[in-house]
């Protein structure tokens, strides 16, 4: 796929990935064999038919392909962007087992973003013209917690089938980790907001600067006309090191660091986000948040940028795509690294960490070598600003404040899997509040399970089950 030159991108935070254009589309969609027992489709947490919408571009119905993603899945320029496609359905492409699989992430994202620019009536994200499966159902009400992917799924998918949704988020702008957590490079604003608009013409209302938990539980929701409430929260806790000088100045968690600027616009100078230029930035970690981290402190200005990492190349979590672009972008790789302590100067703000060597043991529990320090051999890593970018646990709010909701002894809710329903009667829970930090699609595939879970529920409670 073309890409903005890496010289040129690090001053910037417009897209890297460039998009099929139509003969591109057509030729990649030409190698798709078009498998009779679809192997692509049990890779998708949200069961796209992906032979279907590919043979559509084949046939050049571009507007087509866009249609039949949108009966499954309400996202799919955002999933065309951001999905780990390797991990899923392009690791189960018959191709790929002695080749290249077929690029259906991109293939998803040319059909979204060929709707918009082609299509009037859905290029602001419009439903075009699609209508509620069942009118009646409008006197149902469902209050969806969290704008994020798992929420914008559930308000979507049972809006379609015509519930009266209304979507409750705490911060000012809407999308959860698709908007704080995912830098503009990777997916613009313009896109995420198109997204949103499209779950919002097919219904869901949604209201920001609501912080449920805190304006009010989810037991008054429950108590004031809601048939049905989905806690989708996230995981905006961060998980830290536990080392000294971690509460210095300039050391940041990859949470903090990424909503100031992704949310909060800290690279803008009409904005007045307080958010310190790095000269030497370190990042602790190699997930996709660690490169996201890496990648925006080279555009605010950064002189240099490491990633420090516990193990080796062959373990980093992150999608080969981000750490290959983080690579081509000048981002210097200390692997086999761990950070001992962060030293502060006489100001109390961070100037260096100082770091042990570690070499590889036998496989953890995670299926990765276990990292071990070699015996005496610290040394230093200047750095004037660092993020520890570890992951993150659920967000504690929704948990502390509602009674009689069982969750795990590290804060994710516990939910029947097959419904998405907690320990509550009515009340349902998806993505990272339940599982910790995960994949934006994941969090849509537990969207969905819960969307039919609340939907069998409330047609259980009032005898609308045929």
């Amino acid at each position: 796929m073309p890409q903005q030159d890496a010289a040129e991108r690090i001053r910037n935070f417009e897209e890297v990935a460039l998009g099929y254009d139509a003969a591109t589309a057509v030729d990649e969609a030409e190698r798709c064999l078009n498998c009779k027992n679809k192997p692509c489709v049990a890779g998708c947490p949200v069961n796209i038919d992906i032979p279907a919408f590919i043979e559509l571009i084949k046939a050049g119905d571009f507007l087509g392909a866009a249609r039949e993603l949108k009966k499954t899945n309400s996202l799919p320029a955002i999933c065309g962007r951001v999905c780990p496609q390797e991990e899923q359905c392009e690791k189960l492409c018959i191709l790929g087992k002695k080749g290249e699989p077929v690029a259906i992430g991109r293939l998803e994202r040319f059909a979204a973003d060929y709707e918009a620019a082609h299509a009037p009536s859905t290029s602001s994200g419009c439903a075009d013209g699609v209508k509620p499966e069942n009118p009646d159902l409008a006197k149902y009400h469902v209050a969806v917690v969290g704008s994020g992917p798992a929420g914008l799924t559930v308000a979507g998918d049972l809006a379609k089938k015509g519930y009266s949704v209304t979507i409750f988020e705490a911060l000012h702008k809407t999308g959860g980790v698709l908007r704080y957590g995912i830098p503009e490079f990777r997916l613009p604003r313009d896109i995420l907001d198109r997204e949103i608009h499209y779950v919002e013409s097919l219904g869901a209302k949604i209201i920001t600067d609501v912080i449920v938990g805190r304006t009010f539980t989810v037991e008054d929701l429950l108590s004031d006309g809601f048939d049905a409430v989905f806690v989708g929260t996230g995981a905006g806790a961060p998980k830290l090191l536990g080392i000294p000088g971690e509460n210095l100045s300039g050391v940041y968690s990859g949470n903090e660091w990424l909503t100031r600027i992704n949310l909060m616009r800290a690279h803008r100078e009409e904005y007045a986000t307080p958010i310190k230029i790095p000269k030497n930035a370190c990042i602790i970690g190699a997930g996709n948040t660690a490169m996201d981290c890496a990648r925006t402190a080279l555009r605010v200005g950064a002189e240099q940028v490491t990633i420090v990492y516990r193990r080796s190349r062959t373990e980093m979590p992150a999608r080969a795509e981000e750490i290959e672009n983080a690579e081509h972008e000048g981002v210097i790789f200390k692997l086999l690294t761990n950070p001992k302590r962060f030293i502060g100067d006489e100001k109390g703000a961070v100037k260096a960490i100082e770091c042990l060597r570690m070499e590889l043991g036998e496989p953890d529990e995670s299926g990765r070598r276990r990292p071990i320090p070699v015996e005496n051999s610290e040394f230093i890593i200047e750095a004037d600003t660092v993020i520890v970018a570890l992951g993150q646990n659920p967000n504690p709010l929704i948990r502390t404040t509602t009674k009689g909701l069982k969750t795990e002894s590290w804060g994710g809710i516990i939910i029947d899997p097959e419904t998405g329903m907690t320990s509550i009667p009515g009340v349902f829970a998806g993505g990272d509040a339940v599982t910790g930090e995960a994949t934006v699609i994941s969090a849509m595939g537990a969207g969905k399970i819960a969307a039919e879970g609340i939907d069998k529920f409330i047609k259980k409670k009032y005898g609308l089950e045929s």
